[in-house]
């Protein structure tokens, strides 16, 4: 039987392990750092920190014992947030080693590297090959996911053999699974759309209404595009899960983190007030930086990126933002 160790107890590392232990055919563990936690979802079947109030499987197994987690695991599904991403595979790629296939959860860049956390892991795990690095990204928000709601999600890996059992792997009557070989477009759909829900939001916590949100959701796929071709995506993931999949969820839901801070900015809280009463993290606020700086020096035009980073890091006010944004000069729609 193949066993998968996830690795970090959020709510879409918890989510995801769930759903594959729900399933069933597989053995799965869930590690997580802090042992009242893993007892708690052990003993209770819940993770109140992160998903309260909704039932896990009793056979999903939570440790926060690394050896345990990782012994025979054949796959390693990484559901850390990007800040702690590299850290925690230190840890964990010692014991793991090159044998096994490692999926990323995450949706962000490393602020100080810039680099998606597929870079990171083919950094951090020595002589790993590109068969054994996969994406697993879409428009999954783990509350929904855990409650069985049907829903579909993109498993990017380059080699079809891998991209195929993963899918077989996680694919489930109600969780719909997909392959792509597009690696790069697909993390970047991942880190960009946060950043473009945070705009959403701001449009939202403003009073502004639906004309206004279909604008920036629609500028920011066209932003999101002109930014990803220049590292090597392909621009049709972006009409996909991985692009206006994830967007559309992310921009629309009370549940995305990133829209609520964004909200939160348009009713004239400050960035570091907002992320202080947050348990959970905002992969946005994060990485619009890295993302801009990137774009920046690749001569990108990115109007609405720029816009997240002058509030969230810049200190700018929402009506310096709105006015900086809309004096943008006008151009033809499919620009650069």
């Amino acid at each position: 039987m193949t066993k998968l160790a996830f690795i970090g107890a959020g709510s879409w590392g918890t989510a995801t392990a769930a759903m594959v232990t729900r399933k069933g055919g597989c053995d799965t563990v869930l590690w997580a750092r802090r042992s009242e936690l893993a007892e708690t979802i052990n003993l209770y079947h819940e993770n109140p920190e992160y998903l309260p109030g909704l039932e896990l499987p009793e056979e999903l197994h939570a440790t926060n014992d690394l050896e345990e987690a990782l012994t025979g695991a054949e796959i390693v599904v990484m559901g850390v947030p990007s800040h702690g991403f590299r850290n925690v595979l230190a840890e964990v790629a010692p014991i793991a080693g090159t044998t096994c296939c490692y999926v990323s959860l995450t949706k962000g860049l490393e602020v100080d590297t810039r680099k998606r956390m597929s870079e990171v892991i083919a950094e951090e795990v020595e002589g790993l090959g590109d068969a054994s690095v996969a994406i697993l990204t879409g428009p999954n928000l783990a509350k929904e996911i855990v409650q069985g709601y049907p829903a579909a999600s993109t498993v990017a890996c380059r080699d079809a053999h891998t991209g195929k059992r993963l899918q077989e792997i996680i694919n489930s009557p109600t969780f719909r699974v997909y392959t792509n070989d597009d690696v790069i477009g697909c993390e970047i759909g991942g880190a960009f759309k946060n950043i473009i829900a945070i705009a959403a939001g701001m449009a939202d916590g403003l009073g502004f209404g639906d004309n206004t949100k279909a604008t920036v959701m629609t500028r920011g796929v066209a932003e999101m595009a002109r930014f990803s071709v220049k590292f090597g995506a392909k621009p049709l993931t972006f009409l996909g899960l991985a692009g206006v999949g994830d967007l559309i969820a992310t921009c629309a839901s009370p549940q995305s983190r990133n829209h609520s801070v964004g909200i939160e900015l348009g009713k004239g809280r400050r960035i570091d007030e907002i992320i202080g009463s947050m348990k959970m993290v905002a992969e946005g606020v994060k990485s619009c930086k890295p993302v801009f700086d990137l774009g920046q020096e690749a001569g990108v035009w990115m109007p609405i990126t720029e816009a997240v980073v002058n509030i969230c890091h810049n200190g700018w006010t929402t009506d310096e933002v709105l006015q900086d944004i809309l004096s943008n000069e006008v151009r033809e729609e499919f620009f650069a």
